[in-house]
């Protein structure tokens, strides 16, 4: 099926990094439904990963709304998810990585490594909880009224894997090692998460939403009482930089969407 030609405004961009972060994390959580340690867990990680998705809908409807506006042609969610190519994603690059060491692995043996699951929860539901608590005041009253229940559904996600980042990096030695092994991998994408770029500074402008680096204090001392908790250490700083906000993303992005677009695009119209 063809792909539908979006060139969003600022205001979309902004919009859509958001709901593409929330619709790719949600995607890589859904890989644990049936194969999670234990029936509750599997439970949990299933219904965080729904929370998501209805957080990326509500958001990839509302951008459709606000193109329409702008640019005189509307989208409704399901085109966005499923019709755009892999440049027009803006999620953080974080989420897109597979739940093991690297695509190839995570396809033999899904859904992948627990720990990486888990940490990678606990700082993306953070810097979420920090986004939805200041847009619960943005000058687009939609984007308000998404962020005031998704907050919500935010802090169960943080306190939820916050309690399995303590529980299993103070717990065996085992567990510490592969919590540690998490954290070297997890950390080096973590700069993109509060870096500022123009659409960042025109949202803040409008009184639209926060910089990104805006939540960089609020979320680094959060995440930094749990890791302390878990007697976790993080990494030295790197100068790598993921760019997934920006559209640029890892190798893993095209697997994940030729995966999560194939039904939509292979049955273009259908219902059920």
């Amino acid at each position: 099926m063809t792909s539908i030609t979006l060139k969003p405004s600022q205001q979309v961009q902004y919009v859509l990094r958001l709901a593409d972060t929330a619709l790719i994390l949600a995607q890589r959580l859904s890989e644990w439904c049936g194969h999670a340690p234990a029936l509750e867990e599997d439970i949990a990680l299933t219904n965080m990963s729904l929370d998501l998705v209805g957080q990326s809908r509500a958001l990839l409807t509302h951008a459709g709304q606000l193109h329409a506006q702008a640019a005189g042609k509307a989208f409704d969610e399901d085109q966005l998810a499923f019709l755009r190519e892999e440049r027009d994603f803006l999620n953080l690059t974080l989420c897109e990585l597979p739940n093991t060491a690297d695509e190839a692995a995570h396809r033999r043996s899904r859904p992948g490594d627990f720990a990486f699951t888990v940490l990678r929860n606990l700082m993306v539901a953070t810097w979420l909880k920090q986004a939805w608590t200041r847009l619960a005041h943005s000058s687009d009253p939609e984007l308000a009224a998404i962020a005031g229940k998704a907050v919500k559904e935010a802090r169960y996600h943080q306190q939820h894997n916050g309690d399995w980042v303590v529980r299993l990096g103070d717990g065996t030695a085992e567990s510490h090692t592969r919590m540690q092994r998490a954290l070297e991998r997890v950390w080096p994408y973590v700069p993109e998460l509060f870096e500022d770029d123009d659409i960042d500074h025109a949202a803040a402008q409008s009184g639209l939403g926060p910089r990104a680096s805006e939540l960089r204090q609020g979320w680094e001392a959060e995440v930094q009482a749990v890791l302390s908790q878990a007697s976790l250490q993080p990494p030295q700083a790197t100068p790598f930089r993921s760019t997934g906000r920006r559209g640029v993303h890892s190798e893993h992005m095209g697997y994940l969407l030729a995966e999560m677009q194939s039904l939509p695009r292979a049955h273009p119209g259908a219902a059920w």
